[in-house]
């Protein structure tokens, strides 16, 4: 009996089988029993191959919903034309490149932006594209989503540029160099520490502990509310006696970038009374804060309960848990912090200089510290400005 070659076809003690890859059966397909090796079961394996080669050509469509896979497999399925804006992000989400992004700067930024450009762009060969086009572009995209869209996009535009050079996708100059990426007014709101403890005393009296924690732990570490929800039990550590939260191994979420986060002795306090009440011994990856049902917090419930406890404490306010890491900046720089110190302590870019900060400024706890204390003396300085404020902190 003679015998013919089919991809992703086998023969297992005298019965055929189509077995499809891991992509494959993200897709949908599935191994399919083709009965006994021989003529009827290469054609039913042939039979699966010819679908597979349809799905994958785009030609026809997968055999799951596409809002059941992650985007990155959802978006290696689209057909687009050879050399085009969409076929070479297909190529670059599939690089060590694009998995070394810090996850939440994907999902936030870069997806969001994929999008609006592959509706204009993602079917265009890159040279085409002129400086008219991508200004009309702009303009639109400022009409229709805000200016603050319109600048994100077209800094993902730019960066994947940069990228399709590399790719030898793109040969010339980027269109959109000439075009003025005009940013959203920066949020200027701050929180004062009298304020950052009426919320810490709010959320406790009624029953938010998690939330309480977090309050006091953002405002002293100057960490971003997803780095300070995420914290887990393996973050715990001692410097000197204290409690800290070392983020030097995992980094932030949002960059990967190392980071310490020092606590004043309340919040340290705070936080030990807190983990006591669990009596519970935590796992390394248990989540430390949690809401009153126990559950992990989300974005969308820390939102929700922050904004409760704000509502307690000043009703009609609509300052945000975020503006705290802007605030600690305003009391630091307010107390001579330098740039080292800011940058340790935020562990975020300082300036341009980012490969001198990192190789002469590693994120080292005496650096934070450093700008605890210009804090502490900026607070002051503030204080002394504001008769009516309430007493500072000596902590």
């Amino acid at each position: 009996m003679g015998r013919i070659k089919i991809p992703y076809y086998t023969a297992i003690a005298g019965r055929g089988y189509w077995r499809p890859t891991r992509k494959m059966r993200t897709l949908g397909f599935q191994i399919a029993r083709c009965g006994a090796d021989g003529p009827e079961a290469w054609a039913l394996a042939d039979e699966w191959n010819k679908r597979w080669q349809a799905v994958r050509k785009g030609e026809a469509p997968p055999l799951v919903n596409l809002d059941q896979l992650s985007r990155d497999q959802a978006e290696a399925v689209r057909r687009y034309p050879p050399g085009s804006v969409g076929a070479a992000f297909q190529v670059y989400i599939r690089t060590p490149e694009w998995a070394a992004r810090a996850y939440l700067t994907r999902e936030k930024i870069w997806w969001p932006a994929w999008f609006r450009i592959r509706d204009m762009w993602g079917d265009v060969a890159p040279d085409t594209i002129t400086f008219e086009m991508m200004s009309r572009w702009r303009a639109a995209l400022e009409k229709k989503h805000g200016r603050g869209v319109a600048h994100k996009t077209l800094r993902v535009w730019r960066t994947f540029w940069k990228i399709m050079l590399g790719m030898k996708v793109a040969r010339s100059a980027d269109p959109s160099m000439g075009i003025r990426n005009r940013a959203p007014a920066p949020r200027w709101q701050r929180w004062s520490e009298g304020e950052a403890v009426r919320l810490v005393k709010s959320a406790w009296r009624h029953g938010h502990h998690g939330l309480a924690c977090i309050i006091a732990v953002a405002w002293d570490t100057q960490f971003s509310p997803v780095d300070v929800r995420t914290l887990a039990a393996r973050h715990r550590a001692t410097s000197g006696g204290r409690l800290l939260f070392d983020r030097q191994a995992d980094g932030r979420t949002k960059t990967g970038r190392a980071a310490i986060g020092t606590l004043s002795a309340r919040t340290e306090q705070l936080v030990t009374t807190y983990l006591d009440h669990l009596q519970i011994e935590m796992h390394p990856d248990a989540i430390l804060f949690r809401t009153r049902s126990g559950n992990a917090y989300g974005r969308e419930p820390l939102a929700h309960d922050f904004a409760a406890v704000r509502a307690l404490a000043f009703p009609g306010d609509m300052r945000r848990l975020m503006d705290m890491r802007r605030s600690g900046v305003v009391e630091a720089v307010a107390g001579d912090a330098g740039p080292i110190g800011l940058a340790a302590k935020l562990a975020n870019s300082i300036g341009r200089s980012n490969t001198l900060h990192k190789t002469y400024a590693p994120v080292d706890i005496e650096a934070v510290r450093n700008t605890d204390a210009a804090r502490l003396k900026g607070r002051q300085r503030m204080r002394a400005e504001n008769e009516s404020g309430a007493k500072v902190s000596k902590k």
